[in-house]
């Protein structure tokens, strides 16, 4: 990337990198509408159910860390997951606090999304559109969405009481079930997030240079 302008694009064979912190206003306000609507539209299970799309809050966090980076905007997405959550619930007419998901562990989701959020946020100066970059981002973020559902997971069924006696297999046994749906699940939107960011990365710049050279 330029010195002399480090918010440029960098085309160096096939390594094109996007600074993070330079993205412009209206890319940033793009990024948070898609990753709005994203939200919206998979967590709240009215929407989710009828575009048969898997629950993409997991996902969103992360790529939320790796192009908005502001922890304002963690607690705004954090906010609006509850906020979701809640008219789900009440929406059919049940008591939020009474659901069954709802427990002392729900608190937990501040930490499990933490974890997505912040490794994104780590991740995001090394993002590049090149197979080492996206190899790394991948892998830091298949940790980092096994470790958010294991906290998530775990705090529900060792703390949340819905389970008269916890026991190591039982959960174990529920672990093997759930875990790898909700990771393949995160990691498909994360790829496809990447993927995405790639063919921009590839193709805006020579685009923006062929309208130049026409006007």
């Amino acid at each position: 990337m330029s010195p002399r302008h480090p918010g440029r694009v960098r085309a160096a064979g096939s390594d094109r990198e996007l600074e993070m912190n330079d993205l412009s206003v209206p890319v940033k306000t793009s990024i948070v509408a898609v990753l709005l609507t994203l939200v919206i539209a998979t967590r709240f299970h009215h929407f989710g159910s009828a575009l048969h799309l898997p629950d993409a809050s997991m996902a969103v966090f992360f790529l939320g860390g790796v192009y908005l980076r502001r922890h304002a905007l963690f607690a705004g997405f954090m906010l609006l997951a509850v906020a979701i959550d809640y008219v789900a619930i009440t929406g059919r007419g049940l008591s939020f606090y009474q659901h069954y998901c709802v427990t002392p562990s729900y608190a937990s989701l501040l930490l499990a999304y933490a974890v997505l959020w912040y490794a994104g946020r780590m991740y995001a100066p090394r993002m590049a559109a090149n197979g080492r970059a996206v190899a790394i981002g991948l892998g830091l973020a298949l940790v980092a969405a096994s470790v958010s559902f294991l906290i998530s997971n775990g705090a529900f069924y060792w703390f949340g009481g819905r389970y008269p006696q916890p026991n190591l297999d039982q959960y174990l046994a529920r672990l093997w079930r759930w875990g790898p749906l909700f990771v393949r699940t995160t990691m498909i939107y994360i790829a496809s997030g990447f993927l995405v960011h790639a063919l921009i990365a590839r193709f805006a710049p020579a685009h923006a240079a062929h309208s130049r050279s026409r006007a």
